[in-house]
C-alpha cells in the first residue's frame, strides 16, 4: 500500500508531548477520537499543525509543531488519568524545528484560497500530497531520510 501524507491539528502542547513522548513517540487527535487513528497505516507521514499553543488557548502560534511516521500497530487506548482514556497511534518524530505555516500558505496545494487558508484544519486531520508534506518537512529542517522523503 502507498505512502500517504496526512495533517493533523493539536494544541502545540498535546502534539510536544506526543512527540517527546520516550521512548516511543505517539499522536492523538479529535481529542483522542478512534475513528481518524483507523485511517493511517504503518508508514504513513503526519505533521501537526498547531494553531495555539495551549488547547483552547487564544494565541495564534499557527506553526508546524512535529513530523513523524506512523509505527506498525493498531491504534490503542491509554489511560491519562482523571477519567480520560484517548485511542493513540505510536509514532517515530523525525528531528526538526517548529516552523510557522505563513511562509508556505501560497505555495501549499492543500490550501485552496490563501484568504481563507485556516479552512481546512477545521477538519481536525486531512490527507496531502507528497509535494505539501516535503515542503512542510524541508520548512521544518526535518530529517528527510527518518521521513522517507
Amino acid at each position: 500500500m502507498a505512502q500517504r501524507n496526512w495533517i493533523a491539528v493539536a494544541s502545540a502542547e498535546h502534539a510536544r508531548r506526543g512527540r517527546d513522548h520516550r521512548p516511543l513517540g505517539y499522536m492523538q487527535v479529535g481529542h483522542g477520537k478512534h475513528a481518524p487513528l483507523k485511517r493511517l497505516s504503518a508508514g504513513d507521514r503526519v505533521a501537526y499543525y498547531s494553531p495555539a499553543s495551549v488547547f483552547g488557548g487564544t494565541d495564534k502560534l499557527q506553526s508546524f509543531v512535529s513530523i513523524g511516521i506512523v509505527q506498525p500497530g493498531e491504534p490503542y487506548e491509554f489511560d491519562m488519568g482523571n477519567g480520560f482514556v484517548p485511542w493513540r497511534r505510536d509514532m517515530v518524530y523525525a528531528a526538526g524545528h517548529e516552523t510557522p505555516i505563513a511562509p508556505l500558505i501560497e505555495r501549499l496545494a492543500f490550501i485552496e484560497n490563501p484568504k481563507q487558508w485556516g479552512y481546512k484544519f477545521r477538519f481536525g486531520m486531512f490527507d496531502v500530497t507528497d509535494a505539501d508534506m516535503k515542503l512542510i518537512a524541508q520548512a521544518m529542517k526535518a530529517d528527510l531520510k527518518t521521513l522517507l522523503l
